[in-house]
């Protein structure tokens, strides 16, 4: 790429430009909600946001570089992770934002467009994985926080032990159907906490002395 070019959608607008951007991804999300990635169209997301298609057009030159923009939107807006003082508690907020999010009419859709896009068109992949890149780096600090309390062996894998919380619920939304409530989401956070202090998720063999894992503290926690 060459020095005065940049990727669809990747410059931080201020001002009017802010606005635009604003609208132009609201109405994008609402379309790929309604309709699917197959059916977004530049032209009448400008039409519907009231701004020119020009640009538009200039902006984001695709669907998907309005895609990658509003995965962008969605990162820098979404909750910051929780400190509960407990890798339990703080595991089961984390479930219950995501079924929260999967839940809801709009966003459940949304996702669902977005996933299927990332299928079949490998910049919306990409643009896919840098968001849950930006959320898993987010939660990470609360399976980091549990090693340094003894609540996780040393070397847990903070994006393997996240992956497993929101894990079951996604397959509730792509596949199975079942409900996406507080039930899974306790379940989800439970049972990912008990596979945390057996171990499951000890990527790296090392273990400091001094913060050697006690399984009889982390079980305290668990149920607690």
């Amino acid at each position: 790429m060459k020095q005065d070019e940049v990727a669809p959608g990747s410059v931080r607008p201020g001002g009017r430009t802010a606005r635009v951007r604003e609208a132009v991804l609201r109405v994008a999300g609402d379309l790929l909600a309604d309709r699917g990635f197959a059916h977004l169209d530049l032209a009448e997301v400008a039409v519907r946001a009231g701004v020119g298609k020009t640009t538009v057009y200039r902006r984001w030159r695709t669907p998907t570089g309005l895609v990658t923009d509003l995965l962008v939107d969605m990162a820098e807006q979404s909750v910051p992770h929780a400190d509960t003082g407990s890798l339990l508690g703080d595991l089961t907020a984390n479930a219950r934002l995501v079924a929260k999010t999967l839940a809801d009419p709009r966003q459940g859709k949304l996702f669902q467009a977005v996933i299927a896009a990332a299928t079949c068109d490998e910049s919306a992949a990409t643009a896919l994985r840098r968001f849950y890149d930006v959320r898993l780096t987010e939660w990470s600090a609360c399976v980091e926080a549990a090693v340094v309390r003894g609540e996780a062996p040393e070397g847990t894998d903070p994006r393997a032990v996240l992956s497993a919380v929101s894990g079951p619920l996604y397959y509730r939304l792509l596949a199975s159907g079942d409900p996406l409530d507080d039930t899974a989401a306790t379940m989800a956070a439970e049972a990912t906490t008990h596979a945390v202090t057996a171990g499951t998720f000890v990527t790296r063999t090392s273990v400091t002395p001094s913060r050697t894992f006690d399984s009889r503290h982390a079980a305290t926690s668990a149920s607690s």
